[in-house]
C-alpha cells in the first residue's frame, strides 16, 4: 500500500546498564567468542528500573525535543511491543501521560506483531493519517525483553536486549510503501509462553532468510523501484548471519545495510527504529534519502517499508 507521509523526527532511548558477552559467561555455559561468532552481538542494554513505557516516553521526548516539535500536534500514539508494562491499560496510554498529553483526548493503542511490530505500526499510522482525522502520529517500538529471558537457556538468553525508538509522522507529499504479511507458527517455533522466550534457532533462521528476501523483493516491486534506488537498508537486528545471507543472495553490498546488533542485540519491535534513528544521527544530510525497512518475527510476521527521509 502507498500512502503520503512526512517523517518529521525520530528518537531513541537505551537504558544505561550494559550486559556484555563476558558478563554472560559468568551466568550461563557460553563464551564471548561463541556468541559474537554466531550472532554478531557483543553488548546489550538492560532496563533495571525503567518500564517499557518509561523507555518509550524517553524515546518519544527525544524525537520531540530534537526539533522543538509542538507536542500538542500529536493526536495518535501507536506502540509496537510484546513486553508492555501490563495487559491493560495499554503501554501507549501510559506514554500519553508520561510525555504530557494527559489533557488531550487522542487515540492511543498497542499492537503485537513481534519483531515486525514497528513496520506494522507505521503502516497503520500512515493509513490513519490519510483520513485527515489525525494531524500527527507518534509511532513507537519499545521492548523490555530481558524480563522475558530465561537465563538458563544459553541459546536464547544471549540474544535479547532492551530499548525504545520513536518516529513522528504527519501527512505529507512523500510516498511511503508498505508490505506486511504473516502466516501461523503452528509449531510454536518462536514464542513467549509463561513469560519466557522460547525458540528453535535453526528453524527461525530458515524462516528469516526466506521471508526477508521475499519482503525486500515484494516491496521493491510494489514501489516500482530497484535495489540501486535505495540509499540505506535498515533490517531487524536479530542475527548478523541472516543479514549476511540476504546480502550475498540478493547481491546487496553489506555496507548498504545499517547494523548495530553488536551494541544492542535483538530488541524486537524496537530494533528497526533504534537503528534508523542512529543512522540518521551518524549520517546527517540535507538530501532526501530512501530507506528500506525490513523485519520478521514471531507469529510468524514479516514485512517491509520504503520511506523517504
Amino acid at each position: 500500500m502507498n500512502t503520503l507521509i512526512k517523517v518529521v523526527s525520530t528518537g531513541r532511548y537505551l537504558p544505561k546498564k550494559i550486559l556484555s558477552n563476558s558478563d554472560l559467561e559468568k551466568i550461563v555455559d557460553t563464551t564471548s567468542e561463541w556468541i559474537e561468532t554466531r550472532t554478531g552481538i557483543i553488548h546489550r542494554h538492560v532496563a533495571e528500573f525503567e518500564t517499557t513505557s518509561d523507555m518509550a516516553a524517553n524515546a518519544a521526548l527525544a524525537a520531540i525535543q530534537k526539533i522543538g516539535y509542538d507536542i500538542n500536534n500529536i493526536d495518535l500514539i501507536i506502540t509496537a511491543t510484546i513486553s508492555g508494562d501490563q495487559q491493560t491499560p495499554s503501554t501507549s496510554n501510559f506514554i500519553q501521560g508520561k510525555i504530557g498529553l494527559s489533557h488531550k483526548h487522542i487515540m492511543a493503542f498497542d499492537i503485537n506483531a513481534a519483531c515486525t511490530g514497528f513496520i506494522y505500526a507505521l503502516e497503520i499510522a500512515s493509513t490513519l493519517i490519510q483520513t485527515n482525522k489525525f494531524k500527527a502520529a507518534l509511532v513507537i517500538g519499545a521492548e523490555t525483553l530481558t524480563k522475558l529471558v530465561d537465563y538458563t537457556d544459553r541459546n536464547t538468553c544471549v540474544l535479547f536486549g532492551d530499548g525504545a525508538g520513536a518516529m513522528i509522522i504527519e501527512r505529507g507529499d512523500e510516498s511511503a510503501c508498505f508490505y506486511n504479511a504473516s502466516y501461523p507458527d503452528k509449531d510454536l517455533v518462536l514464542t513467549v509462553k509463561n513469560n519466557r522466550i522460547a525458540m528453535d534457532g535453526k528453524k527461525v533462521y530458515a524462516f528469516a532468510v526466506n521471508v526477508v528476501e521475499e519482503s525486500i523483493q515484494k516491496i521493491l516491486s510494489l514501489a516500482k523501484l530497484k535495489q540501486s534506488d535505495i540509499d540505506i537498508f535498515i533490517p531487524h537486528q536479530a542475527n548478523i548471519r541472516i543479514i549476511q545471507y540476504v546480502s550475498k543472495s540478493m547481491e546487496i553490498p553489506m555496507d548498504k545495510f545499517y547494523l548495530n546488533i553488536r551494541d544492542y542485540g535483538n530488541t524486537s519491535a524496537a530494533s528497526i527504529i533504534i537503528a534508523l534513528d542512529e543512522y540518521l544521527e551518524k549520517n546527517p544530510s540535507n538530501q532526501k534519502r530512501r530507506a528500506l525497512l525490513t523485519g520478521f518475527g514471531g507469529g510468524f510476521t514479516f514485512g517491509s517499508a520504503i520511506i523517504t527521509l
